[in-house]
């Protein structure tokens, strides 16, 4: 399927800013089942400087400096995108999850250790005892690892409400483990967290839903914003397999990937620092269009 994505972030300050830095995560990266096909971002003000590269994760990214005193800024990231369908494997012919958390202890070398780095804890999705114990009732002796990967999916779709107000970026998973609400940066941070608390790698995805379902599907949640679920690595030949707790699904060519990292810290779509400003409004605005013909 091909889509075409406009993604507009606005910031409007209470007071001048003098100077801004600010880092862009804002440009879908090419993996094995996603091509790039444009991709411009818009800035106005137009900044001093300008540049662009690739992250620690393989993610692009956009630096920009603003060295003019400015009371706005706006961002239009547009990207057309073609998205093919995951075929799955059979949950049966994947690993028992005990084997795939002994390949990912970091001493097997290879892809295992680098999906090892997944294993840790991170800013946003911690290990934890309560997390060990939710996840451990997903993974019982010897069950094959995607068997239970979309066993903790469905508990955590069922046990926990989709309610934007219930919590804010800042919101500690504890928290939200516990109040059994949130949004779907949430829920990917409690899957990823619980996960690794068992000792599988799990890495955070962010990325957008299509806007407008093919007739017949169901809109997904999500879909006016940014988006993010889960990967979980499933041992050599199967790789990193994606999953979407706040859907209940298995991503597909309906999810536009963006970026990958440990947690939302590591793919936020702006962040920067800058002088002056004061307080600012945020608005945020996804469009993702699907390309007929």
């Amino acid at each position: 399927m091909k889509y075409q994505v406009t993604h507009t972030t606005r910031y409007e300050y209470e007071n001048l800013v003098s100077v801004a830095h600010h880092r862009l995560c804002l440009s879908p990266r090419t993996c094995a089942h996603q091509e790039i096909h444009s991709h411009s971002i818009q800035i106005d003000p137009f900044p001093d400087h300008l540049k662009s590269g690739t992250d620690y994760f393989g993610n692009p990214y956009t630096f920009l400096d603003l060295e003019m005193p400015h009371a706005m800024l706006e961002l239009t990231a547009r990207t057309s995108v073609s998205v093919a369908p995951i075929t799955l494997p059979l949950p049966t012919a994947t690993e028992p999850w005990e084997i795939i958390r002994d390949l990912a202890d970091g001493s097997h070398g290879s892809m295992a250790d680098a999906a090892s780095e997944f294993v840790f804890s991170s800013p946003f999705a911690e290990r934890d005892i309560d997390f060990q114990a939710y996840c451990a009732q997903s993974f019982p002796p010897e069950l094959p690892i995607l068997d239970g990967c979309e066993n903790l999916m469905h508990r955590i779709h069922a046990d926990f409400a989709f309610d934007p107000t219930a919590t804010t970026v800042a919101t500690p998973l504890r928290q939200v483990f516990k109040k059994r609400r949130g949004v779907c940066q949430d829920f990917a941070h409690l899957q990823i967290a619980c996960l690794r608390s068992i000792g599988l790698p799990a890495r955070y995805v962010s990325g957008y839903l299509e806007t407008q379902p093919p007739p017949g599907k169901p809109r997904l949640v999500g879909a006016d914003a940014s988006h993010a679920w889960v990967q979980a690595w499933c041992g050599p030949g199967f790789g990193w397999i994606d999953m979407d707790p706040t859907n209940n699904t298995f991503p597909s060519e309906r999810h536009i990937t963006l970026a990958w990292g440990r947690d939302f810290g590591d793919v936020s779509p702006s962040r920067g620092v800058l002088a002056g400003g004061g307080n600012h409004k945020l608005h945020v605005a996804v469009d993702v269009a699907p390309i007929l013909g």
